[in-house]
């Protein structure tokens, strides 16, 4: 892999409803599998070239805004025209100072379409007329204890921007941020445990009614398994079903298509129907939780296909799937993993994968993980055991985001 390849990390950014609008591109060099330590110019440059010709930003932003940092210099350089104007949100990093020049160079990026952000921001009197222009501040929840907010925030709200929480890691700090009036929040709080603490998921009504139009139909198998796919909701429920209706207790599951041939179309249809009266997630699709583990569960199907040992079982990739769907679940039910596998009586290489991350199902998990967090210091120890390469990994991350954004 040459030097000059790279992956690109998206980070989800949520309005008040907890919906995701956008995503902030992250870059690491794959050179080295470590961040990039070279000038901020030199790293957005490779970000901005490599967004539109290698990974295709509609692959990698779907219908969302892009956020992407950028310094003084790249303000000022002609590749900035490259960005579809209407879908970038250009961060001003925390160092620019602010100069005549810049504000003119500002309001000329804001008149041709751009968003602006200012990155890492502390409230300062200096950046009045700064703030007349730009969309939106983003305040560090580290660099600015959350007690310590409210004079700030009260400063801002004299201006016509949006204010944006950055590092919010817990569900205090997010309901607080609420209370203060912030509008977006981007962070890892979504992802634990203690902040998506729900006994049960309702899928959004618009793919419940899509499945039931596919089932009255008598569509093909195959896209009443996709569209379950989807969600990682529906894919649970119907593991659930299976085992409820006892078939479950006599067969173990193995794939979304063996469940669903298992329980039958008309089972199916009964149980859309009462999850459709039962209400429906108003976050749908931009639920943060179900986008994790659509790119995850992704990730892994594509990994799949590369390594010759897991090659030679067909069901293989669809087990994949399944595993990377429910490992994100102990996240969004308040039940443990260990629970959740017993209750659905899967197949062992799938359950070994889940509790113990063990087996080749569990080193694929263990790589998407990875993934999730950039570690690609880690990822780089596991590849050669495992049969894989660096490149392998970002095609496996650019088909996940481009199938991903195909979905929202």
């Amino acid at each position: 892999m040459a030097e000059t390849s790279f992956i690109i990390g998206r980070q989800p950014i949520l309005d008040r409803s907890e919906e995701i609008v956008a995503y902030e591109l992250l870059f690491r060099s794959a050179g080295s599998l470590a961040a990039f330590v070279g000038d901020a110019s030199q790293a957005t440059a490779s970000v901005i070239i490599n967004t539109l010709t290698g990974f295709g930003l509609e692959n990698i932003l779907g219908h969302h805004k892009g956020f992407i940092n950028l310094d003084l210099e790249l303000l000022m350089d002609d590749s900035l025209n490259l960005l579809p104007k209407e879908q970038m949100v250009i961060e001003l990093l925390e160092t620019i100072e602010v100069t005549p020049e810049l504000i003119d160079l500002c309001r000329i990026l804001k008149e041709s379409g751009f968003s602006l952000a200012l990155d890492d921001h502390n409230y300062s009197p200096n950046f009045h007329e700064l703030y007349e222009i730009v969309d939106i501040v983003k305040v560090d929840l580290v660099l600015n204890p959350i007690e310590q907010l409210e004079e700030m925030v009260s400063q801002f709200r004299r201006y016509p921007l949006q204010l944006l929480a950055e590092k919010v890691e817990t569900q205090e700090e997010f309901k607080r941020c609420l209370e203060l009036g912030f509008d977006l929040f981007q962070g890892y709080f979504f992802a634990k445990p203690s902040i998506m603490e729900k006994k049960r998921i309702n899928e959004s009504g618009s793919i419940l009614l899509k499945l039931m139009r596919l089932l009255n139909e008598d569509v093909d198998l195959f896209l009443i398994e996709k569209t379950i796919k989807e969600s990682a909701g529906l894919t649970y429920q119907l593991l659930l079903l299976v085992n409820s209706v006892g078939f479950g207790t006599r067969n173990k599951i193995e794939t979304v298509r063996h469940a669903i041939t298992m329980i039958g179309r008309q089972q199916i249809k009964r149980w859309i129907q009462l999850s459709i009266f039962a209400g429906t997630d108003h976050r749908g699709v931009e639920n943060p939780l179900m986008d994790m583990a659509a790119v995850r569960a992704s990730i892994m199907e594509n990994l799949i296909g590369r390594r010759n040992t897991l090659k030679i079982n067909q069901d293989s990739a669809e087990k994949a799937f399944m595993t990377g769907i429910l490992s994100i679940l102990e996240k969004i039910y308040n039940i443990s993993m260990d629970e959740m596998v017993h209750s659905l009586n899967l197949s062992k290489d799938i359950e070994d994968a889940l509790i113990s991350h063990t087996g080749e199902l569990g080193e694929l998990l263990h790589i998407a993980e990875l993934l999730e967090v950039m570690d690609f210091d880690h990822i780089k120890s596991h590849l050669d055991e495992m049969g894989l390469t660096l490149d392998n990994v970002i095609q496996a991350q650019i088909s996940a985001y481009a199938w991903r954004s195909r979905q929202t």
